[in-house]
C-alpha cells in the first residue's frame, strides 16, 4: 500500500458514517447493485469495519451484489504505472472458480485491470488487458489465501512488469507489452462484475480497497 495517503487515486476503508465513501475526497463513492436479495453486512476490524459479502450459493436464484463507482477517466491508468490492492479474508469453503475483488473493464472488450481470487486453493491473481489487443496477462500467486485469515493483496504494474504481492511478498510475476494501455468507460467495481448471473461474486470479507495511478 502507498505509504503517503495523498498518493491514493481512490480508497475505501468502509469506516465511519459513510461506509461506501471514497476517503480520498476525489468523489469516487460506491453504490450497490444487487439481485435476488444480495446484500453486504459489516464486521468489526482494527477499530473500524469490514464488508461481508454473500456466502457461496449453489442453487439459483443466488444473491448477487457488487459495489460500483461512476465511470470516470480518472480511474483509467492508460500506459502509466498502477498499483491496487485490498485486504481479504476468505475461508476454504468460500472459494469458487473465480471471485472478483475489484475490476475496471472487461477482458473481452475495452481493456481491464483486475484483482481476483480463483479456484479451490484461493490463489489471487492480477490481470491486465490492453485496449487494442484482447490478450489476458495474469500474474498468479504461487500461494493461496483461503485459510480464514486476513491477507493483504497488491498488484503492481510498471512498464512491462506485472507483479502480485501477498502480505508484502512478491508471489507471482508476468511480462506485459510495454505499451499496454488500460482505458475504458466501464464503472470501477468491487466484489463482482455486477448483479447478473456469472458475476464472479466475492464471497468473503473485504477491507481497505485502494488504487494508486502514476
Amino acid at each position: 500500500m502507498p505509504s503517503d495517503a495523498s498518493t491514493f487515486t481512490v480508497r475505501y476503508t468502509f469506516d465511519g458514517p459513510s461506509l461506501l465513501a471514497d476517503v480520498t475526497g476525489h468523489g469516487h463513492d460506491l453504490s450497490p447493485v444487487s439481485r435476488n436479495g444480495g446484500a453486504y453486512a459489516t464486521v468489526a476490524r482494527n477499530g473500524g469495519k469490514a464488508l461481508v459479502f454473500p456466502t457461496p450459493c449453489h442453487d439459483e436464484p443466488c444473491p448477487r451484489i457488487a459495489l460500483r463507482a461512476p465511470t470516470t477517466a480518472e480511474l483509467n491508468p492508460g500506459k502509466r504505472p498502477i498499483r491496487y490492492g485490498a485486504s481479504v479474508r476468505l475461508a476454504a469453503d468460500q472459494t469458487t472458480k473465480g471471485e472478483n475483488v475489484m475490476q475496471k473493464g472487461y477482458s473481452i472488450r475495452g481493456s481491464q485491470y483486475k484483482l481476483q481470487i480463483d479456484g479451490l486453493a484461493g490463489r489471487p491473481s492480477c490481470v491486465l488487458v490492453d485496449d487494442r489487443r484482447t490478450v489476458i496477462h495474469a500474474a498468479i500467486s504461487g500461494v493461496g489465501v483461503a485459510d480464514d485469515r486476513w491477507h493483504t493483496l497488491e498488484c503492481r504494474r510498471s512498464g512491462s512488469r506485472l507483479s502480485i504481492l501477498v502480505d508484502d511478498v512478491v508471489r507471482g510475476r508476468a511480462t506485459l507489452p510495454a505499451d499496454l494501455s488500460v482505458s475504458n468507460h466501464i464503472p470501477f467495481s468491487i466484489g463482482g462484475k455486477g448483479s447478473f448471473a456469472d458475476n464472479d461474486q466475492f464471497q468473503g470479507i473485504l477491507d481497505d480497497v485502494w488504487v494508486e495511478i502514476g
